[in-house]
């Protein structure tokens, strides 16, 4: 059973953060971005783009679905914040926190990020082949760059001559002279989908999450692989810590909640140096500016984790919004030192209920699965994240207790036996349960229509939030 993230807490170890830092955190669900003082390490209050669903999948004519991506401006002072389901980049102003326009581009973007001159924002759109280029002044698209199929990230060499582009679904990252606007070099991937990357003057590092390895690729021509790794099941994000222990890359590792730190030191016989065992699903991480930090966003948790990189201990847990994805460190975002300006609390949206899915008893399978069940009004919406499955063999997750067994969604593994879902209906109270009716369990069986043997049972729900 997962530890409730009710539970706020400070140790007062290392340096602070200074004030005007914001921690910022993209949640698909809720839509919205929540905000973060890491000097405290409190919430400060949430900016809401977009209605929850079920509203959002009308006619949407308004506001922002499925907020996911983050990127910020060199100057600290610009968030861009990518939506997936509406297809746009908005630009918030972080002294504000006020939208400043919004551009809409191509199928399903993913992330994006300013060059380092910040006169252009870099989109990929995940959906397409290309990498839209955003004038963020004129907020309107002035050209596209061709890329593989699916490309997931973009990020800058910090010299800004060049820019690299893993791709989603093509084994292939893209490296493109932001002088010429061409790929001048396609670097070889170990597997398709890689979600995320880190780089600095010298070195690339990308996380490939279908087959839970890390890969490290020179940043200079002709781009060679300098390693890879395994770094375990749904590898989601990755970021680089410089701080007086050394030069670290940390890796969140969502099947085995986990966040591993692996030295950037080329001649280590062992690259991983520590393994911080963290809350449920974490996804999106980015360092402070001091390198002594890193925040760590809980997909399945609705939280954020702050974790001291001297000590490799976590060090305070605060609750945001609904299924948090990418996440940024700020330093100086704004001057105002409460930094509260147009902020909301969330409301319905700080209430999920975790549940764990683990193997029968005497069952011989390494399987496990998260689930997380968010609050939407009159329905909810369950995400269930599962690992050790059998790659191309189909599950479906039900709810059981009743007259028959109800099927909620169909699960596939992937290559490296994962497989990420969600599903809607009225199923908080249903898995609950109260003293009138008793509670029905969830469990996945293997087969399309569930009819094969049960692979995982429901342990008893723990509620993050109230």
């Amino acid at each position: 059973m997962k530890a409730p993230f009710l539970l706020f807490f400070i140790v007062a170890t290392g340096a602070a953060a200074r004030a005007g830092d914001r921690v910022y955190t993209a949640e698909q669900t809720s839509n919205t971005v929540s905000v973060i003082d890491p000097a405290t390490n409190q919430y400060l209050g949430s900016i809401f783009l977009g209605e929850d669903v079920p509203v959002a999948v009308s006619p949407l004519y308004r506001g922002e679905l499925l907020v996911h991506g983050l990127g910020f401006s060199p100057d600290h002072k610009t968030l861009d914040v990518i939506s997936i389901g509406s297809n746009s980049v908005t630009l918030i102003d972080t002294e504000t926190n006020t939208v400043k326009g919004k551009v809409h581009v191509g199928r399903s973007p993913h992330e994006g990020f300013f060059t380092t001159d910040g006169k252009e924002l870099w989109i990929a759109v995940r959906g397409e082949n290309y990498v839209s280029v955003i004038d963020p002044v004129k907020m309107k698209e002035i050209r596209r760059i061709e890329t593989a199929d699916g490309p997931g990230m973009v990020l800058f060499r910090p010299d800004g001559k060049y820019a690299f582009v893993p791709s989603s679904f093509t084994p292939e990252m893209d490296v493109i002279d932001t002088g010429t606007y061409q790929v001048v070099a396609r670097v070889p991937q170990a597997s398709p989908f890689s979600p995320n990357l880190a780089v600095d003057q010298d070195e690339v590092w990308f996380t490939l999450k279908d087959s839970g390895k890390a890969q490290v690729f020179s940043a200079h021509p002709p781009f060679e692989k300098l390693a890879t790794f395994e770094t375990g099941p749904i590898t989601n994000h990755v970021t680089f810590i410089d701080n007086a222990n050394g030069r670290f890359a940390y890796v969140t590792v969502g099947g085995k909640d986990e966040v591993r730190a692996y030295t950037r030191d080329a001649g280590a016989s062992d690259r991983l140096v520590a393994t911080v065992k963290c809350g449920d699903l974490p996804h999106g991480i980015w360092g402070s500016g001091d390198g002594n930090r890193v925040y760590v966003g809980l997909e399945n948790g609705d939280a954020v984790q702050s974790i001291d990189t001297l000590t490799n201990q976590i060090i305070a847990t605060i609750p945001v919004g609904q299924l948090p994805q990418a996440l940024v460190y700020v330093p100086n975002a704004t001057l105002d030192d409460k930094g509260t300006a147009n902020l909301k609390p969330l409301g319905r949206a700080n209430e999920v209920l975790n549940v764990d899915l683990v193997p029968p008893e005497n069952a011989n399978s390494l399987a496990h699965a998260s689930v997380a069940i968010n609050s939407l009004g009159l329905i909810d919406n369950l995400q269930i994240a599962a690992t050790g499955l059998e790659p191309r063999k189909k599950y479906r997750l039900l709810l059981v207790g009743g007259p028959e067994p109800v099927g909620l969604v169909v699960l596939t593994g992937g290559i490296g036996g994962v497989a990420i879902v969600q599903t809607f209906g009225p199923l908080k109270e249903v898995v609950t349960g109260d003293a009138a009716v008793p509670a029905m369990k969830l469990e996945l069986r293997s087969g399309e229509k569930g009819d094969g043997p049960m692979i995982l049972c429901q342990r008893e729900p723990s509620p993050s939030k109230t």
